[in-house]
């Protein structure tokens, strides 16, 4: 299970929503559900925002959660949960995001999250992500910080290499001082950047090291992206195959 919340991420934090404008968006992302249908339920506060309006919309859905806090929280409103055992292809995902450039790419992982989050949407159809306007970037790596999923064992090795790319990991650890582990059993090293001038690469280069199991990078993966701003109103952008 996730140990706790970040304490050392260093990722400046973005503006936080009201829980209306939460709720607006949520609701907004509705349209794309149908009654009996097996979504991808995504973590964070915009994705979860969204599971309690489903939950009330479409109280037929099954559900495949992408951490043991989504998980919990879907167990709490009624919402019967599967596993990719279950089902061949998941009809679509909702999910946030902690970053989304100008092609929606984006990353993704401070709640640690992320292997899941992105095995469950390259499992789905459709992939749509909600987010507030604060999130929205010029360039990945603008807000500093990119996560990865790294083994136990492979962490000496792993930092190592990973500075050699120019990036400052740093373990991350929970609010008792102790090594956030995810849902996974791993650790997750938060690695301080600027501006990521090319994400392909380096999404190569991070997956070439042995004992990485993924990283924050969501590339060419979103369908579409909702964007609240802070009037309320709701933008939604389509990426451009």
């Amino acid at each position: 299970m996730t140990n706790g919340r970040v304490r050392n991420s260093r990722r400046p934090a973005a503006p936080e929503p009201s829980a209306d404008s939460l709720d607006v968006l949520a609701r907004a992302a509705l349209p794309y559900v149908k009654s009996s249908q097996t979504i991808g339920l995504g973590s964070g506060r915009a994705a979860h925002a969204f599971i309690r309006a489903v939950a009330e919309a479409h109280p037929n859905i099954r559900g495949v959660p992408t951490s043991s806090a989504t998980a919990e929280l879907g167990r709490s409103l009624n919402i019967k949960l599967v596993t990719l055992d279950d089902v061949r292809r998941l009809d679509a995902v909702f999910d946030g995001a902690d970053e989304v450039d100008p092609s929606l790419n984006m990353v993704k992982g401070l709640g640690g999250a992320m292997v899941r989050e992105k095995i469950v949407a390259l499992s789905s159809r459709r992939r749509i992500f909600l987010v507030w306007d604060a999130k929205m970037v010029k360039r990945l790596g603008e807000q500093g910080n990119l996560p990865i999923e790294v083994v136990p064992f492979a962490a000496p090795l792993v930092l190592q290499a990973v500075g050699k790319l120019g990036l400052k990991p740093k373990v991350r650890l929970d609010d008792g001082g102790e090594r956030f582990i995810t849902d996974n059993g791993n650790l997750v090293l938060d690695c301080r950047v600027n501006s990521i001038r090319s994400p392909a690469r380096l999404e190569c280069q991070l997956l070439g090291i042995p004992g990485v199991v993924g990283t924050g990078l969501f590339l060419g993966i979103a369908d579409l992206v909702l964007v609240v701003s802070d009037d309320g109103r709701v933008t939604t952008l389509r990426r451009t195959r």
